[in-house]
């Protein structure tokens, strides 16, 4: 499959999970500077969860530059990926409003990580299903640094399940600004060579 089509299916679902996503964020219960600031934990939950769409998206972007034609494994693996990433507003409200549940920490560092380990998985088919592709064989998207997020929310859950609750919470902001600066860091690394 050509990639300029699936490009914009992706680019529209993230368009879309997003806007869900801002969409879920209720108003202040009064327009004051108190009430505004009280609902600190949802928009903490929603840059997090913003985070981590934009940066798929910017990875994806950067990746299908370089690629023309992709296979049905790396379509089927995008796809599970979309119906994860689809469940992050979900799961981020949920958090928002119960920063100290342990349900609630667990199931949005589980769609992180899944999210996670499912974009690892789409990149190697998308190198898999194009192995002649000189430009995209010199970038080097297998890096062991690219589990240091994943890593990170490890120990966020054994954070949450031992001493701190929102330790997840904390341990996803932390993992996606890791994500961003790794990611910046290779391709920084690549375009100098």
């Amino acid at each position: 499959m050509e990639t300029t089509r699936f490009e914009t299916f992706f680019d529209a679902i993230i368009a879309i999970v997003i806007t869900v996503l801002v969409l879920k964020i209720p108003q202040p219960a009064s327009p004051t500077l108190n009430a505004f600031l009280s609902l600190n934990t949802i928009y903490v939950a929603y840059f997090i969860s913003f985070l981590i769409l934009y940066n798929l998206w910017y990875a994806n972007h950067n990746l299908f530059h370089l690629v023309e034609t992709i296979d049905n494994t790396t379509l089927w693996i995008y796809g599970m990926m979309t119906f994860v990433i689809s469940l992050i507003p979900y799961f981020t409200i949920w958090l928002a409003n119960n920063v100290y549940s342990v349900a609630a920490e667990s199931m949005f560092g589980v769609i992180f990580i899944v999210t996670h380990i499912l974009n690892t998985l789409a990149t190697k088919a998308v190198y898999k299903s194009n192995p002649y592709n000189k430009n995209l064989h010199e970038i080097n998207h297998d890096s062991y640094y690219m589990n240091l997020p994943l890593i990170l929310i490890l120990i966020g859950f054994i954070l949450t399940y031992t001493i701190y609750t929102p330790g997840i919470y904390i341990a996803c902001l932390l993992s996606i600004v890791l994500w961003i600066i790794i990611g910046r860091v290779i391709r920084r690394n690549n375009n100098g060579n």
